[in-house]
């Protein structure tokens, strides 16, 4: 079974551990719009360069187990400290930095990286170039119908106000997908979205021409994971069902299989069940969340509810829509 997970950060660290546990044929496309923290200032030092920090986290989500890949693992994860230039900087940023700069090509620099950890699977970015976000906010001013513009993957995660939308930028205008994740996806037997930051982590995929493209187009079961709680900031005091309505309204042509949210993590299931039907999903209700931290997925228990969605809809070859 071919799976293919977009996100980036945390959460489509939690994803990509689970799936591993489902098949080994995994794909990481990650988002590149990250301007925060050792990436951020790498970006801001180095200009074109693809922000390297949620690559390495997907790299590390999927390493080998044998001695040499969990050593070079444990490089890549280590961060500088010290009150210096290198201060903060997690050495696989700047090992993937230093081959971007050498070899140009971020699919190839992947590759190699991939190759030092004893990935199993793939990782890929969303797009070759690096992207910004925009997004307009409201709740910001006395009047707070007033709409703000606010731009940069920080400003929007941290923002105080409401975001209403978001939209992606590029150095050259228009976002281009990667041509690689763009086929991963068309050719994927189950697709995974979230969780992760809903604004700046998840729905920057769908705003890709190029992969909403795949995504609409793809017959492969496409599956939707909410977070555990909203986050503080871009969706304070969002609902579950809430989540789902602003997917429906960043890409309205979309249409999913499953929503998979905690059981706990939702007060009014026949409300989440309503925004899914909207989709087009079934939804899967299941004890998912970490029993020592409430905001942190369960990758086994998350694995399980996986096998679950697959058993039910037939993917890999099994099912009439084949």
């Amino acid at each position: 079974m071919k799976a293919v997970a977009l996100g980036g950060g945390h959460g489509l660290h939690a994803t990509l551990t689970a799936l591993r546990r489902v098949t080994g044929d995994v794909t990481a496309v990650v988002t590149v719009a990250d301007d925060g923290g050792s990436s951020g200032r790498l970006r801001r030092e180095l200009s074109h360069l693809l922000p390297p920090g949620d690559l390495r986290k997907a790299m590390a989500a999927l390493a080998g187990e044998d001695e040499s890949s969990r050593l070079w693992t444990s490089l890549f994860k280590h961060r500088f400290g010290g009150t210096g230039a290198l201060a903060g900087h997690a050495v696989g940023n700047l090992v993937i930095a230093g081959l971007l700069e050498q070899l140009g090509d971020p699919v190839a620099v992947l590759e190699l990286a991939c190759e030092l950890l004893g990935v199993q699977g793939r990782v890929l970015p969303m797009s070759n170039e690096p992207l910004d976000i925009e997004a307009d906010v409201v709740g910001l001013d006395e009047d707070e119908k007033v709409v703000r513009r606010i731009r940069g993957q920080v400003a929007i995660a941290t923002t105080p106000g409401l975001v209403q939308r978001i939209r992606l930028t590029a150095p050259n205008g228009r976002p281009v997908g990667c041509p690689q994740a763009v086929q991963a996806v068309l050719d994927a037997d189950l697709v995974l979205l979230g969780p992760g930051s809903w604004f700046t982590s998840v729905l920057p995929h769908l705003l890709v021409p190029e992969l909403h493209d795949a995504l609409v187009r793809t017959r492969a079961k496409k599956v939707l994971v909410l977070n555990l709680v909203p986050q503080p900031g871009e969706t304070a005091g969002f609902s579950p069902e809430r989540h789902l309505d602003v997917v429906c309204e960043h890409a309205p042509e979309l249409k999913v299989d499953a929503v998979i949210a905690d059981v706990d993590s939702v007060p009014t299931p026949d409300r989440l069940t309503r925004a899914a039907s909207a989709l087009g999903a079934q939804t899967h209700l299941a004890k998912i969340a970490a029993p020592d931290a409430a905001e942190r997925h369960d990758p086994e228990a998350l694995a399980g509810c996986l096998r679950q969605v697959v058993d039910e809809t037939g993917v890999g070859g099994t099912s009439p829509w084949r």
